[in-house]
């Protein structure tokens, strides 16, 4: 095996050789140049030379490690013959060489001076310089000369309407403020910002074009003196124009539109037969309509009787947009009266079911595992955009020490499209995206020579998203998990289970009554998908205390270490909590680093002396420190007798991961990566079971496990298959000078992984 894969391995370098050999200049023309490099020089602090990017009219092709154009390599093993499906695929898989054309050169000189411009540096200039390499390749530099900015010295509103001054002269919503950059793009924001704000108000009609500016310059002063007003446009335009602008609107009805073929292509008129109409609100549909109307009612934002608000609208479509079974909503509204606004809502539907596919593997130490899982989704199981989910995995492990094992299990859940809490009334609710999950969960272990194992649980969950969708919340309001082990065998209780071991409870029969809060904040823009953006997950959870009071209380029965029982059972008492950042630098379209930094803190306390085995953190696998196969690392310095897998043994109570990977896309819909990662866990308590495993403040820095490596993905778009092979850089449960794995061999120091998406 190891054979095989060090000829694959030799047949690939072969190949990047082959193709790195091959000219990229070879389809560029005589007297033509290959656009090689671009490159933005500012003198000034104040302008960001990256900023400035997204107006260059022409770029050159990308480049892997930013240098080796592999595309345009692949591209170049065509033949000039596309007749031949070779030369075709090859020549799809690649990329053309991106020829180099001076005069989008100069429009993006003229692109980049005029965005100067609008933020206030009105001198400014862009020149560029052509710097011509051999073969046939040139590289651009512009130089970005920005000049003195222009400043805004005084601001004022000079406009009669009453409201839209007060709207237009609040300096505590505004872009523009006095002492700054005379930006004509933060001008132009305030034009929207007042619109925005007329609008919410109930003013329909009103735009921001119907807002101009007038502007004067002292001389030689580089200071502007701004006054807002009404358009011209408006100004001259007809009295009834100006009274459609300057009226409020009151919306008087709402139709909904349910479409059950999302192809159709009939106008509504034709294909909704059947409507139910309670006076303020219609529903029409055709066969039968896509949701109960009381559903479709209480996710609409917009009240007939009350004045139109663009904030309501935003609402709506958030509110629409989040349910399963709709794909997507178009909202839109006719006056049909003076003062009256009608307001149409089509719904297009979304798949009913969906059903899903996944697998990982990895490989360590002659050890092979998979897990492969399915999953079944039906959005609207009952017409109320409820979600049914089922999913199911299965694992197996072919050890060579003992005999193979296996797991498998699988989840159910309901999810209601709003939050069942009592009293809570729908004006609330309509206010953030909710939902309430019900839980069930099953799974089943089988370890020969050690212990069979089962793990039920069922919860209650609510999920909440507030206007700011870039945060949003999760609340286990209580979950309960049962933990039975049917079978134990006898080696396995006398080295886990004994009095003495402290960590036996984790393997014993035990009771989980949790509650817990997560939170997912992310500054990810669709419109914006090269901008550098950060991610952040939180959750802190807590068990055990209600029961321990409750128990206090009535002065129940205790076990022979003190703890109490409920049916006989143990109930884990503890507290955890998580931490985990990703910060994704984006160089462009092709190429980005992303850090990933991941913190865990579990405490058992009262009724427990150790966190129950499923809570406890492990170490390695495809989304930790890949030199490790899953659950092979740690804790601290331990090591695992023989170099067998200890999947007991290796866990903790505190948890530390640090990740670097730089991701590029390669060729066709093959990416790459290499990566470099560090971590591992500890446990709270010096326990005997685990020597050298207890986090130490004064040489916790000491056991930090690294790793390097590279994968390959295969990139689908809605899901990515991952190969990673790691190398352990340094091991800390070695001793002396071994720790530093200066000849990594295959059998002791190397993994390979296999998932589905990306590891973080």
């Amino acid at each position: 095996m190891i054979k095989i894969a060090i000829r694959h391995i030799g047949l690939f370098i072969i190949l990047l050789v082959a193709l790195s050999s091959c000219s990229v200049t070879k389809y560029v023309p005589d007297g033509k140049y290959l656009l090689n490099k671009v490159k933005l020089v500012s003198d000034d602090k104040r302008v960001h030379a990256d900023s400035l990017k997204s107006y260059l009219r022409q770029t050159p092709n990308t480049g892997v490690f930013g240098a080796w154009k592999l595309q345009v390599n692949i591209y170049s093993l065509s033949g000039p013959d596309t007749t031949k499906r070779i030369n075709r695929l090859l020549r799809k898989m690649g990329d053309a060489p991106e020829i180099y054309d001076s005069t989008l050169t100069i429009e993006s000189c003229q692109q980049m001076t005029r965005a100067l411009n609008n933020e206030g540096f009105y001198s400014a200039q862009v020149t560029y310089e052509e710097v011509y390499k051999r073969p046939k390749r040139v590289n651009v530099i512009y130089h970005i000369h920005s000049g003195e900015p222009y400043l805004l010295r005084n601001y004022r509103v000079d406009i009669e309407h009453p409201i839209l001054r007060f709207v237009a002269s609040d300096p505590k919503q505004s872009y523009v403020h006095s002492g700054e950059n005379f930006s004509i793009e933060n001008l132009d924001r305030e034009r929207g910002l007042v619109a925005e704000r007329m609008r919410e108000r109930g003013y329909y009609f009103f735009e921001k074009d119907f807002i101009s500016y007038s502007a004067d310059s002292a001389l030689n002063s580089r200071q502007v003196d701004v006054t807002m007003r009404l358009s011209n446009a408006l100004q001259q335009s007809s009295d009834s124009l100006k009274d459609k602008v300057f009226s409020t609107y009151i919306v008087n009805r709402v139709f909904f539109y349910s479409i059950d073929d999302a192809s159709s292509t009939k106008r509504p008129d034709t294909i909704f037969t059947d409507t139910i109409d309670d006076g303020k609100y219609v529903v029409a549909y055709s066969k039968r309509s896509l949701l109960r109307p009381k559903v479709m009612i209480g996710n609409c934002a917009i009240n007939p009787g009350e004045l139109y608000n663009d904030h309501d609208v935003e609402r709506t479509y958030e509110l629409l947009n989040s349910l399963g079974p709709v794909r997507y909503s178009n909202i839109s509204f006719r006056e049909t009266a003076p003062g009256e606004l009608t307001c149409y809502i089509v719904l297009t539907p979304n798949k009913r079911m969906t059903f899903q596919v996944e697998a990982e593997g990895t490989y360590s130490a002659g050890d092979w595992g998979v897990e492969v899982g399915a999953g079944y989704t039906h959005r609207n199981i009952f017409r109320g955009a409820e979600a049914l989910s089922i999913n199911a995995k299965a694992a197996y492990e072919w050890r060579q020490a003992g005999s193979n094992a296996m797991e498998f299990g699988g989840d159910i859940a309901l999810k209601f499209p709003t939050a069942l809490v009592p009293f809570l009334k729908a004006e609330k609710k309509q206010r953030m995206v909710t939902s309430t999950a019900i839980k069930f969960n099953y799974n089943y272990q089988l370890r020969p020579g050690e212990y069979n194992r089962t793990i039920a649980g069922a919860g209650i969950q609510y999920r909440w998203q507030g206007r700011n969708s870039r945060f949003s919340h999760t609340l286990d309001l209580v979950e309960f998990n049962y933990v039975y082990l049917p079978w134990v065998s006898a080696s396995f209780r006398e080295h886990f289970m004994g009095s003495t071991s402290i960590l036996r409870y984790s393997y014993e029969d035990h009771f989980i009554m949790r509650i817990g809060y997560s939170g997912y904040n992310s500054n990810f823009r669709a419109s914006q998908p090269l901008r550098n953006y950060r991610v952040i997950r939180y959750n802190i959870e807590t068990a055990g205390n209600l029961l321990q009071g409750i128990c206090a209380a009535a002065n129940a029965k205790k076990d022979d270490d003190g703890a109490y029982l409920v049916g006989n059972i143990r109930f884990s008492q503890y507290v955890k909590a998580d931490f985990e950042f990703t910060y994704y630098q984006i160089f462009n379209k092709s190429h980005r680093l992303v850090y990933h930094v991941q913190l865990g803190v579990g405490y058992p306390y009262g009724n427990a002396s150790s966190l129950p085995f499923e809570k406890r953190y492990f170490a390695g696998g495809a989304t930790g420190v890949r030199g490790w196969a899953a659950r092979t690392l740690g804790p601290g310095t331990y090591r695992s007798q023989g170099g067998k897998i200890d999947v007991n043994n290796q866990t903790g109570d505190i948890n530390l991961q640090l990740n670097v990977e730089y991701r590029a896309k390669l060729f066709w819909k093959i990416h790459g990566a290499l990566f470099v990662d560090a971590g591992n866990i500890w446990t709270i308590r010096d326990y005997e079971a685990q020597p050298g495993g207890a986090f130490k403040w004064d040489s916790f820095y000491k056991e930090i496990a690294l790793a390097y490596g590279a994968g390959l993905r295969l990139d689908f778009d809605y899901f990515v298959f991952r190969v990673d092979y790691g190398v352990k850089l340094y091991d800390p449960s070695l001793t002396g000078s071994d720790k530093w794995r200066r000849r990594p061999t295959w059998k002791n120091d190397m993994a390979f992984h296999f998932a589905i998406n990306y590891p973080f």
